[in-house]
């Protein structure tokens, strides 16, 4: 679910300013750093681009490219000039390369700084350089586009402008840490209710207190609370929201009713997503990532 933030956001931006969007598949980055076969990055990446496209996207507007497949001609001219301005030290600098890390990930930067100048793809901006690129990421990703704000000046490139989502925790709290390969530490868009229900009850970490005196007394501890973190990332009625956070942190609502609260939403969230995806064919995903002109816009 923290994966869909960013892209939720994005669609709210693009319908409410009614922009054409590029979404960069690295399936390059998964073959690099996760040790995949080639190949196996490959469908994922397409997999990806299934709950992405689920989310809601214009095709009118919406242009998806996997870097296997888009690399080359203005782009990878975009990320020779790069990868020229930025030094070793600078990148180890940001990222903490060490000599372990292959040449491969050092190198990669590039590639994900190249989609934020528009003449990366020509068939949609020509070879305009004064498109400006608003790019909503997860906070993680802000080494990656300090880097290209320095370098953007230097190509007489538009610096991109970024807005970032705030912290996702895994279930188990803020020291805990989402993964893939750790199916309790986050719920997945291909979980069922029961699994939905199941994880919040067992594995979300709770601010209540550790008896119902001790919680009726001094109430839940907002600041640590899990169901209530994911709350107010999901759940769109402010007001209800602020009346959940009033009655849980005074102790007249328990646990068990807050992580209700935040089943309720997940499982309407994650089944009107399973429902647009299973929408999302072969047929789609390829109209997504055609090679196109957007004359609409440009």
């Amino acid at each position: 679910m923290g994966h869909l933030v960013p892209f939720m956001f994005t669609k709210w931006l693009q319908d409410a300013f009614n922009v054409p969007l590029v979404i960069q598949l690295t399936d390059d980055e998964k073959f690099l750093w996760r040790g995949l076969p080639l190949e196996e990055s490959r469908r994922l990446a397409r997999e990806n681009a299934r709950d992405i496209i689920a989310c809601g996207f214009d095709v009118e507007k919406t242009f998806i490219f996997s870097d296997f497949d888009y690399v080359g001609g203005a782009f990878y001219r975009n990320i020779v000039q790069i990868q020229r301005c930025v030094t070793f030290n600078q990148a180890r600098g940001a990222f903490g390369f060490t000599g372990e890390h292959n040449i491969g990930q050092v190198a990669f930067g590039a590639v994900q700084a190249a989609p934020s100048f528009p003449d990366s793809f020509p068939h949609m901006f020509g070879k305009s350089k004064s498109i400006r690129c608003l790019i909503p990421c997860a906070i993680d990703q802000d080494p990656y586009f300090r880097v290209t704000r320095d370098v953007a000046p230097r190509l007489g490139q538009q610096k991109p402008v970024l807005i970032e989502s705030r912290f996702f925790p895994a279930l188990q709290g803020e020291s805990g840490k989402m993964s893939a390969s750790d199916e309790n530490s986050a719920i997945f868009v291909s979980d069922t209710p029961k699994q939905i229900e199941k994880k919040v009850k067992t594995q979300a970490f709770s601010g209540g207190g550790a008896t119902l005196e001790l919680h009726k007394q001094f109430g839940g501890d907002l600041d640590v609370d899990v169901p209530w973190k994911w709350l107010n990332f999901f759940l769109d009625d402010d007001e209800k929201l602020a009346q959940i956070g009033r009655e849980y942190s005074s102790g007249r609502m328990l646990t068990g009713e807050i992580k209700g609260e935040l089943i309720d939403v997940l499982v309407e969230m994650v089944g009107r997503h399973q429902k647009a995806r299973v929408c999302v064919t072969d047929e789609v995903v390829d109209a997504f990532m055609s090679v196109r002109h957007f004359d609409n816009f440009f």
